[in-house]
């Protein structure tokens, strides 16, 4: 086998790189004035794959959330805590403190391949450390505060802090726990705070992609926990421990999988360089320990993945069939306290009408004009509208509360011992788009009983 010397460090920069530039671009991104994702609580809507919905719509976020957890089981049966070293905003931040400003910006630490040595003094150093970080937390948590209150409300609302305390200090309060996690706590995080590292081993088999000392290669150097060996006497390994100094979790890979590792394979690339000197490939590889075994290629396509495959779809077709299904208008209708009214017009006839609180909102993301119709289910019989009298234009986006009210045209039920509850089909829709922006809501119409009709009209 000939040597070859990995770069997966390199390659997850470059992951973390394009990670960062679209966390920050995809907020200023906008279709038809809609986000890519957007929760905002205080225009109370949810922007989602750059369709708006009303938090009445929130039914979406089941699917969501479903999709994501799925989708976090999918990977970790494939490939391991991939995330963890890949993915992860705290790996990305203590990389970008500890090896982009502590090593290669001020040099507090002397060499980007000792992760576990600490190095005493240069406090003025450390201290602006920190500081140069906290201002990058105060970008990052920015950053996700944009996800829910959306950049061009954000900026504005900073012009006036005394408005606004709340953002404020959800803003410096945040940074602040970020930089203290990422200065202080450190990879202890993903060791003993972070729940994912609990649960991840459960979903692994022996197919799944991980971190892989090859001790048939290599040679023995643990039995369980008891250290050998620091150089096997049978094997390629030579004892040179840089998959240990290099490890930000401060463990050796070469006792096998290990709650603390995060797939980060930092061990991987520097044995490469070393093994590579004697032109032999890693004894560390990112591989599956089966394939490890019996020498086959990583079986990735099997029953789990395929099936987390197959839910994955079903929920995202689920997921992209309800956003068609969008409705651009959202009604709902409260009938008032008063179950009806009855007035004797001028002629001696009756008038009896019944009162209700519609409340209307513009989901369209451009102004309509309103207005609806009210049929009695059985009879199919019109009710005229008495208020409002015409039709009512809403912005984008934009609620608002009618009180209307419907009368009775004939006489629709002939009851002389009770009222009479009738079943009602409210239609709503916008006047300059009816065949798109339609709802339809059911209600009821209370009809007063006849003893009561004779005795307005004075019988």
């Amino acid at each position: 086998m000939q040597g070859k010397i990995t770069n997966y460090t390199k390659q997850r920069y470059i992951t973390y790189g394009v990670i960062a530039v679209l966390a920050l671009i995809l907020p200023f991104v906008r279709i038809n004035g809609n986000h890519f994702f957007l929760l905002s609580f205080d225009h109370k809507k949810l922007d989602l794959l750059f369709v708006s919905f009303s938090t009445q719509e929130l039914f979406l976020m089941p699917f969501v959330l479903i999709g994501l957890f799925l989708t976090i089981f999918f990977v970790t049966t494939l490939a391991g805590r991939i995330w963890c070293a890949w993915a992860c905003p705290q790996t990305i931040f203590r990389v970008i403190y500890r090896d982009l400003i502590q090593t290669k910006l001020l040099k507090i630490r002397k060499n980007i391949k000792d992760k576990q040595k600490e190095y005493p003094g240069n406090m003025f150093k450390k201290i602006l450390a920190v500081l140069i970080f906290y201002v990058l937390s105060l970008i990052a948590t920015s950053n996700l505060l944009w996800y829910f209150v959306p950049p061009e409300d954000f900026f504005l609302y900073l012009q006036n802090p005394a408005e606004h305390l709340l953002l404020l200090g959800i803003l410096f309060c945040a940074s602040l726990f970020l930089t203290f996690d990422v200065v202080y706590i450190q990879e202890r995080f993903c060791v003993y705070v972070c729940p994912y590292a609990r649960i991840q081993s459960v979903m692994f088999d022996h197919d799944t992609v991980q971190v892989v000392y090859d001790e048939k290669r290599g040679g023995v150097i643990f039995d369980g926990k008891t250290k050998l060996h620091k150089k096997p006497p049978q094997g390629e390994c030579i004892g040179c421990e840089a998959c240990v100094t290099v490890c930000p979790t401060h463990i050796d890979i070469r006792q096998g999988m290990q709650l603390d590792c995060i797939n980060c394979l930092e061990c991987a690339d520097a044995c490469s360089v070393v093994q590579n000197k004697l032109n032999r490939p890693s004894l560390i590889q990112w591989t599956s320990s089966q394939s490890i075994n019996t020498g086959r290629k990583v079986k990735y396509f099997r029953f789990r993945t395929v099936a987390y495959l197959v839910v994955l779809a079903v929920v995202f077709i689920a997921l992209l069939t309800m956003t068609t299904k969008k409705e651009n208008m959202l009604l709902n209708i409260n009938r008032s306290t008063e179950l009806y009214n009855i007035n004797k017009k001028i002629d001696g006839s009756l008038e009896i009408s019944n009162s209700y609180v519609f409340l209307f909102q513009n989901t369209d993301n451009k102004a309509h004009e309103y207005y609806f119709e009210a049929t009695v289910k059985d009879s199919n019989e019109k009710l005229e509208i008495l208020r409002p009298k015409k039709a009512f234009k809403l912005e984008a986006g934009e609620q608002a509360k009618q009180i209307v009210v419907l009368k009775a045209n004939s006489e629709l039920a002939n009851d002389d011992s009770k009222d009479t509850i009738l079943h009602i089909t409210i239609k709503a829709y916008a006047n300059d788009d009816k065949e798109n922006i339609s709802v339809l809501r059911e209600s009821i119409f209370v009809y007063p009983k006849q003893t009561i009709i004779k005795e307005k009209l004075g019988e």
